[in-house]
């Protein structure tokens, strides 16, 4: 009686199982599964009852590094981030989970490589121009592969995320020149569209300029035309009227032309730009100028006269 006591306390010890919140345990009997174990205090059979694996459900990260190599030849450098997690904790959920890998290690290696096979097969029918732009479209062609081979292990794809995405160094200067290249090219297609759009603006600017003064010049000559008419209109009614107050009183009226002509004379010396003014000041050559000038007030004015 002295050792049921101790040896019960020890069994009862050996049947106390504690399992962790966010985790379940795996028992099995004789190496056989039994059954699942959630969070709180548990019991076992002692020393029949194994606890053979504590499973988290929680979310597991883990970073992948790896290359791939594009339809041109060129090393991709890829770095991913893998979140994922146990798909629920039903029994058979945990049974795929626990039996499915030998270990964690096992499970891990599985997972990298078949993330790292699914980048590469979908990158080896791209060109390295492409993969930069299509970070998206490689992520999601790789969630479809992995989640599907996930959830046959018994956990779920929460999220992949392609954080870098680098080529061999020799990849990147030629890229960088390409880069550059074509930016100057832009800069130079630019510059040069700046330039033919200021100078049409110039030449249309200065075309309207012609214009506007063409216009101005022309509208000017218009009105100095009508400037001159009116001029010698009203000249010529002055002429006429002092001709007939001559005629009336019986003068001469040549004596009208003889003061057009020594009033140009004088204006000529007052006005003139020249240093010398050329004039026949003889009396055959007044005569004639003055005949002249008769003979074109008498075709200027006669019909001024009949009226």
């Amino acid at each position: 009686m002295t050792y049921i006591l101790p040896v019960l306390i020890i069994l009862v010890v050996l049947s106390i199982v504690t399992v962790q919140q966010a985790t379940v345990a795996v028992t099995t009997i004789f190496g056989k599964y039994n059954r699942t174990l959630y969070p709180g205090l548990n019991f076992r059979i002692p020393i029949i009852e194994q606890v053979f694996k504590r499973i988290s459900v929680q979310n597991r990260a883990v970073e992948l590094n790896f290359q791939a190599v594009t339809i041109d030849q060129a090393n991709v450098h890829f770095t991913s981030l893998l979140l994922f997690s146990v798909m629920d904790n039903n029994e058979e959920t945990v049974k795929k989970v626990a039996f499915r890998f030998l270990s964690d290690r096992d499970f891990m290696a599985t997972l990298s490589r078949t993330v790292e096979g699914s980048i590469r097969a979908y990158v080896a029918t791209k060109k390295q121009q492409e993969v930069l732009s299509l970070r998206r479209e490689i992520t999601e062609a790789v969630k479809i592969n992995v989640d599907h081979m996930l959830e046959d292990w018994g956990f779920h794809l929460i999220d992949l995320q392609i954080n870098d995405i680098t080529f061999d160094d020799e990849v990147m200067r030629s890229m960088s020149k390409i880069v550059a290249a074509n930016n100057l090219k832009a800069a130079a297609e630019n510059e040069g569209q700046a330039l033919l759009i200021t100078k049409t603006k110039a030449a249309e600017a200065e075309g309207n300029a012609i214009k506007i003064a063409a216009e101005a010049e022309r509208e000017a000559a218009r009105m100095r035309g009508q400037a001159v008419a009116l001029f010698r209109e009203e000249v010529a009614k002055g002429m006429s009227q002092a001709a007939k107050e001559m005629q009336t009183a019986n003068l001469d009226t040549s004596v009208i032309l003889f003061s057009m002509w020594t009033e140009a004379v004088k204006n000529f010396t007052e006005h003139g730009k020249g240093n010398i003014i050329f004039l026949d000041g003889s009396v055959d050559g007044m005569q004639k100028t003055l005949k002249e000038l008769m003979a074109l007030n008498s075709l200027d004015y006669s019909p001024h006269q009949g009226k």
